[in-house]
């Protein structure tokens, strides 16, 4: 059998020179803070695909012959609920204006207004709003960082008497996105972590032993936060990626602290010396933590087969939010326990962490009773998974644009106008890009008449400009769509243009015609999103599959796992649906209703949910195996192992709930959704599947969950929790206790 000792002699390793462990992972905190502070500086809200896709393609031709990284622009719109453009008034507030605008040196390349070049285009049709195009000096991926004093300026000019000031443009969103994403993150750990702390006061009974998960999670959260940081010096990360770390690290870093805490205390119970307690928890608890924060990061790693920055990002800070956890449950909680060694208890609180197990309990009395019906209990479980799972035949996929911030934000809010007295396609025109040895050649000129044609006949299509380089062998043709670039009504629209517009336009034509843009970026995402999700499945579910086969030695417990998760994560797929979606019950949590949910986030949930669920599966079956290989009872065996656990994962379930339900409550409905997503999906996975399926579907196969086939004997024999059989058996007197606390 394979023993797997490294977590048994990285604890007692780590109990030897306790203070040189400590100091190490203080001068990684250090670190940590320090290159973390830098964070926002590499983060981007931008999305890029790095399978080349069409919108790429267009973007890198217009770039490199046409007009070089393109300048990020601003459209400032002046309002007045007083006058209009034609009072002396509103042309001496906006001269003034444009040049405060001119005076941001550094900052803004050019700026100009209706009163300079008499646009009517750049006032409304009731004449009481007008728009000052601007543009930056500074291409996209760098405007959001130097914004500021524009935004800061703007807010400033709102204090004029009878004029309302806004602006929106791509970088004002993301600065504004960044900003309420900073927001989100506070509020969900003010939210989420007194919770937690509340939580494993319960569990523990003890403050001290309470605070010290907490205080792992924390250092666990600030050294990745740092090497995300590195990591985003060399690669584009999006901005969401310190959100999903902060969420995915508060979880699994008490989550782990949470299982060998609890361990600790249990050896320290029974009699152990300090030290020998110590290494008792990282034979067993550890190690479970270690396979589970393997099946973790496997769920997690299925992202970065995906070829966008956006799951790249959730990647990178997810996975290395969850090795550093794993790695500081290993070392430094061993090193922390020697310090405080038996004050683990101080602090202890009356009545609270004293329950037993015993069988009269109401986690014992539960599994029996559905042991007793397990057919009725699997078919009433999985019904009402089936039924939750309804609502995802109607799931409507895309990404949240400005038009779902807070109501109150000045960039919805400029946008609204924009879209009401102007054009929304202002904030990024769709190109058409037709590249050709000679764009001037009468067929392509034709075929752009014809493209014109038919879009004039398309209400949602604006007018036509066009643009030719030097060279003359790249045309680009820009148009406005009346809608917000992340709104189902712009989608319609390019697939209008892409699937049949432009074809039809340039049919036998000799050119190579591309079409870009925002919308026509995203449209590609959800292409490459539906091509790569079998292969993200297939990579998730396999590796899961292979894990629990050698943990467990057992062909039949991985197939009841993947198919038990997979229920979880179709109810929790539905659901998400039906509040969001459809609006059932959103108000009632402070959410928003949503025409799609986000494009990202279906993944994102399969691959975290299967490796978080994987913790409570490895942790539940680890005790079900071991109480089984001592006495050959398979009834008994679980039973056994659902009431000595269910208390412990409830409150670690319980602690990540609480954790996912605060970031829930912020203000980006993406968040929202991965938020609410996560919290119901653990939710369902620790009562109805692994307090109700888990022992039933064990219950109906009997000593059949063990099975595994001659051929795949060659096996090794791992052990989660404790040793050999042998040992085991050997261990049986002692183990007939109650788990205590």
């Amino acid at each position: 059998m394979a023993e797997f000792g490294v977590t048994e002699r990285l604890a007692r390793a780590s109990s030897r020179r306790p203070w040189i462990v400590i100091g190490l992972w203080a001068a990684m905190f250090a670190a940590g803070l320090f290159f973390a502070s830098g964070v926002g500086d590499v983060l981007t809200q931008d999305i890029s695909l790095t399978s080349n896709p069409e919108s790429t393609q267009a973007e890198d031709l217009i770039e490199a012959r046409l007009r070089g990284p393109d300048q990020a622009g601003e459209t400032v719109i002046v309002v007045s609920d007083t006058t209009t453009v034609d009072d002396p008034a509103f042309e001496v507030f906006v001269g003034g204006l444009l040049t405060k605008i001119r005076g941001l040196d550094g900052l803004v390349a050019e700026a100009t207004s209706f009163y300079e070049v008499g646009d009517p285009g750049l006032v409304s049709a009731d004449r009481d709003t007008t728009i000052l195009p601007v543009v930056l000096a500074f291409d996209e991926s760098n405007a959001t960082d130097e914004i500021e004093p524009l935004v800061i300026l703007i807010e400033e000019q709102n204090e004029a008497e009878g004029f309302r000031v806004l602006t929106v443009g791509n970088a004002s969103i993301n600065h504004v996105g960044n900003e309420i994403s900073e927001s989100d993150l506070q509020r969900g750990e003010m939210i989420g972590i007194p919770i937690a702390l509340v939580i494993l006061v319960l569990v523990f009974g003890a403050l001290l032993a309470a605070g010290i998960p907490l205080l792992m999670s924390a250092v666990s959260i600030v050294i990745s936060i740092g090497i995300v940081a590195l990591i985003g010096q060399a690669f584009e990360l999006n901005f969401m990626v310190v959100n999903i770390l902060t969420m995915i690290g508060l979880a699994v870093g008490i989550d782990y602290s949470l299982f060998i805490v609890h361990r600790y205390r249990e050896e320290l119970k029974a009699g152990l010396e300090k030290k020998e307690a110590i290494a008792k928890a990282g034979a067993t608890s550890s190690r479970a933590v270690l396979f589970s924060g393997g099946a973790v990061v496997v769920g997690l790693s299925g992202m970065f087969i995906i070829p966008a920055n956006v799951y790249r990002s959730l990647a990178v800070g997810s996975v290395t939010v969850a090795i550093v956890s794993v790695l500081a449950a290993l070392t430094l909680l061993p090193a922390l326990l020697t310090i405080i060694g038996d004050k683990i208890n101080a602090l202890r609180l009356p009545f609270l962490g004293r329950g037993g197990d015993d069988k009269g309990g109401f986690w014992g009395k539960s599994a029996r009773l559905v042991m007793a019906r397990p057919i009725i209990s699997i078919v009433v479980v999985v019904g009402l998974l089936l039924a939750a799972t309804v609502p995802l035949l109607s799931i409507n996929v895309g990404l949240p644009g400005v038009s779902t911030f807070p109501a109150d934000s000045a960039p919805r809010q400029a946008f609204a106008i924009l879209t009401e007295d102007f054009s929304a396609g202002l904030l990024s025109p769709t190109e058409i890009v037709i590249d050709a040895p000679d764009v001037s050649d009468p067929e392509i000129q034709a075929g752009i008449r014809r493209l014109g044609a038919t879009l004039a006949d398309d209400p949602l299509f604006g007018p036509l400009t066009t643009e030719v380089n030097e060279a003359g062998d790249l045309e680009v043709v820009s148009v406005l769509i009346a809608a917000d670039p992340f709104e189902d009504a712009a989608y319609d629209a390019m697939n209008r243009l892409r699937d049949d517009y432009v074809p039809a336009a340039f049919a036998g034509v000799d050119a190579n015609v591309l079409v870009g843009g925002q919308t026509a970026t995203a449209d590609d995402m959800f292409e490459m999103i539906a091509k790569y999700t079998p292969i993200v499945f297939t990579f998730v579910l396999g590796f899961s599959f292979i894990l629990l086969l050698v943990v467990f030695r057992s062909i039949v417990v991985p197939i009841k796992a993947l198919i038990m998760n997979l229920l979880s994560v179709g109810a929790t797929y539905g659901l998400l649906v039906l509040v969001f979606q459809h609006g059932v019950g959103n108000e009632i949590f402070g959410f928003q209703q949503t025409e799609t949910i986000a494009a990202w986030l279906p993944l994102f949930l399969f691959a975290v949910l299967f490796g978080l669920s994987m913790d409570y599966h490895v942790f539940l079956l680890s005790r079900i195996r071991e109480r089984f290989d001592q006495t050959g009872d398979n009834h008994e065996s679980v039973a056994f192992g659902v009431r000595n656990t269910a208390g412990i994962i409830t409150g670690a379930a319980a602690i990540m709930v609480a954790v996912f339900s605060g970031f829930a409550m912020g203000d980006l409905v993406d968040l929202q959704q991965a938020g609410f997503g996560l919290a119901l999906a653990v939710f369902l996975d620790a009562t109805i599947i692994r307090s109700v399926l888990v022992p039933a579907s064990m219950a109906l196969l009997g000593d059949w969950n063990w099975y595994l086939p001659k051929w795949l004997q060659w096996l090794p024999d791992v052990r989660v929790e404790g040793g050999s059989k042998e040992a085991a058996k050997e261990a049986l007197a002692g183990a007939m206790a109650p788990a205590g606390d």
